[in-house]
This record gives C-alpha cells, sequence and structure tokens, in this order.
C-alpha cells in the first residue's frame, strides 16, 4: 500500500499575506474599483472572495459587490461525481451586465471548474470582462485558460493534489497542503 505525504506549503500568515497582495494588484488594475465586482466559486472561492473584499476595503475604502456562483451543474463531469448532485446556492445580488467581475477561485488546475463558472456567470447576464483570480495556480491546464491574478504558483505532479483548507469550511487553521 502506498502512503502519502503531506506537505504543509503556506501557513496562516502566508494566506493572508497572498490575499492582501492580491487586493493590491487588484486596486492597481482598477484603481477606483468603478463597477468591479467579486464573484467566488463555491466553496473555498466563496471564502476567498470574502476576504478580498474585506481587503480592498482596508487598503482602499471601497468594499466591491460580492457574490457566490455555484457551478455544480455546469461541470462537465457532474454525472461521473455524483448521479443525484448537491446544488449550492448561488447568491448574487447585484446586476453583472457591464461590469468587471473577478471570478475568484482557491486553486488552479486544469480550468474546468473556471470554463463552467464563466458558463454560469454569462446565463445571469453579460459582464463587460471576466478576470480570473486564483490563490494558487499549480499548471496542468487542459483548457486555455489563465488566471489575470494569481497569489501564488506551486509545483505539483500530476498525481498530487493542492488543498487550501480555511478556518471558514472548518479546518482548525487556514494551511495550504500539497498531498500526494
Amino acid at each position: 500500500m502506498e502512503q502519502t505525504s503531506n506537505e504543509t506549503v503556506l501557513d496562516a500568515k502566508g494566506i493572508s499575506q497572498l490575499v492582501d497582495d492580491l487586493a493590491k494588484k487588484i486596486i492597481k488594475a482598477h484603481h477606483r474599483l468603478a463597477n468591479v465586482a467579486l464573484v467566488g466559486i463555491r466553496t473555498g472561492g466563496a471564502f476567498l472572495a470574502s476576504r478580498l473584499q474585506q481587503a480592498l476595503e482596508k487598503q482602499s475604502g471601497i468594499s466591491p459587490d460580492t457574490g457566490i456562483i455555484d457551478i455544480t451543474l455546469y461541470r462537465d463531469d457532474w454525472t461521473r461525481l455524483h448521479n443525484r448532485p448537491i446544488v449550492g446556492r448561488t447568491a448574487i445580488d447585484f446586476p453583472v451586465d457591464d461590469r468587471t467581475l473577478i471570478l475568484v477561485d482557491d486553486v488552479l488546475f486544469t480550468g474546468r471548474t473556471t470554463r463552467a463558472a464563466m458558463d454560469a456567470l454569462i446565463d445571469l447576464g453579460r459582464p463587460r470582462r471576466i478576470e480570473l483570480l486564483v490563490l494558487i495556480d499549480r499548471g496542468g491546464r487542459e483548457l486555455p485558460i489563465q488566471p489575470d491574478y494569481v497569489g501564488a504558483k506551486l509545483e505539483a505532479e500530476q498525481n498530487q493534489v493542492i488543498d487550501v483548507l480555511l478556518e471558514e469550511q472548518g479546518a482548525a487553521q487556514d494551511v495550504v497542503l500539497r498531498r500526494g
């Protein structure tokens, strides 16, 4: 039997620093944050979007609209994952038309989650622009999707998993692990 190893790549302080750095990058790209909204992909991306909203408010005094999108039924593999998928609630209580939406996720790997999220967003309206922000980019794309904002790039073998564990999700502490 093969043992799996867990390597801590980032601790809570490192994650917090990445969120602050990402907020600075957003402010630099969108000076007054006019017409910008954050949309977190349920679940990890939703918690990060909330943290980013707080960091943006602290750094700029502006708190952009923030929502959550569930992509369960937009995934191209949902029938392989579950015969009865558990669909979460999409909570976007602002218009998306003609806005710059920053899609937030914890880890970017194949690009399939991002593609599903863009499909879901476009069903809600016609954004002016969709940008992608990820805490961790681990490479290994299957689709031609690249982030606009990256907290950190981490190398990982194909059989390894990068997990972002956050207190909001029930983790004892914030941590990024490389497993496998």
